[in-house]
């Protein structure tokens, strides 16, 4: 099961088998090792890992086809939410005018681009840098604290496979595109990415993207809102930091084009969404975690 789990995300565009079931082979992976391993501080970090490897397949196999994802594609309802948030202007277009340098060099980059940028892409490590911090620190938070963070990530996913929707910076080169014109916002952090990393930008950028139309609900956020809440409840130092992270990680991605306000607040919705109904979907989860166990013992036993 681990090594299948392993391999689906690998071979996903090669075989002819629907993606439902490619995926379902590849969230298994976690489930096999825990059976096949003992439970330890190295099989819960690994557990993790595989459930990432599924996880980022589930983000970039709905772009697998880019024709059909853009047949169905939602780019006017973000628009219009945030023409209403930004009282008439999308608060991006606001931002950029009233904050950006010109980015033409890297001398015309203010210390705030820089430090937005470098929030957006620290971002790769903050909810499971949060995690391994409470493993660590509070091993006996750490299940619950898992599957509140990866609950997010895969519900969020699902969501990208049944409403894919266009970010700002998409919607405004299409927008630049079709009338022959500038786009009128500007993805700052390609921008910035170009500059600084040079020739790597190309093969980091392939790495950590994969699927442009994936906007609403932004997982950045709402992973970011679940590790402050979640470090919040193990000390106030801890939950101030990740407050902070994730209000400056909030304006960043507004600020930047990678978010509409509005996915923001999907973001938002989605972690307190998990919050509340986590303890109704207790028992349940305590369930299958008691039968894998069993399975994990009979498998020890046998061997």
């Amino acid at each position: 099961m681990v090594a299948a789990g392993v391999l689906a995300p690998l071979v996903r565009k090669r075989v002819n088998a629907p993606p439902l079931v490619v995926q379902g082979v590849a969230f298994g992976a976690p489930l096999g090792l825990c059976i096949a391993m003992r439970r330890s501080r190295g099989r819960d970090v690994a557990t993790c890992a595989l459930q990432m490897w599924a996880y980022l397949a589930a983000y970039k196999t709905p772009h697998d086809d880019p024709d059909a994802q853009v047949e169905r594609v939602h780019v006017d309802y973000p628009i219009a939410a945030d023409r209403v948030l930004g009282l008439g202007e999308l608060p991006t277009v606001r931002l950029q005018r009233a904050l950006a340098g010109s980015g033409a060099s890297a001398a015309d980059w203010t210390a705030l681009d820089r430090v937005l940028v470098w929030a957006h892409w620290s971002w790769f490590l903050v909810p499971h840098g949060s995690l391994l911090y409470i493993l660590v620190r509070h091993p006996a938070r750490f299940s619950r604290a898992a599957v509140l963070t990866y609950a997010v990530f895969d519900i969020g996913a699902s969501v990208y496979w049944l409403l894919p929707t266009a970010p700002p910076w998409y919607a405004a080169a299409v927008a630049g595109e079709q009338a022959e014109s500038e786009p009128v916002l500007r993805r700052m952090m390609v921008e910035y990415g170009e500059l600084f990393w040079r020739d790597r930008w190309a093969s980091l950028y392939s790495v950590f993207g994969g699927n442009p139309l994936a906007a609403m609900p932004s997982l950045h956020f709402a992973t970011s809102v679940m590790a402050a809440l979640l470090l919040a409840e193990v000390g106030p130092l801890a939950g101030a930091l990740g407050a902070g992270y994730a209000a400056t990680l909030g304006f960043a991605l507004v600020y930047l084009g990678e978010h509409y306000a509005v996915d923001l607040l999907g973001g938002a919705v989605l972690t307190a969404a998990v919050r509340r109904l986590g303890p109704r979907a207790g028992p349940a989860v305590v369930r299958v975690g008691r039968a894998v166990a069993r399975l994990e013992k009979l498998a020890h036993e046998a061997a």
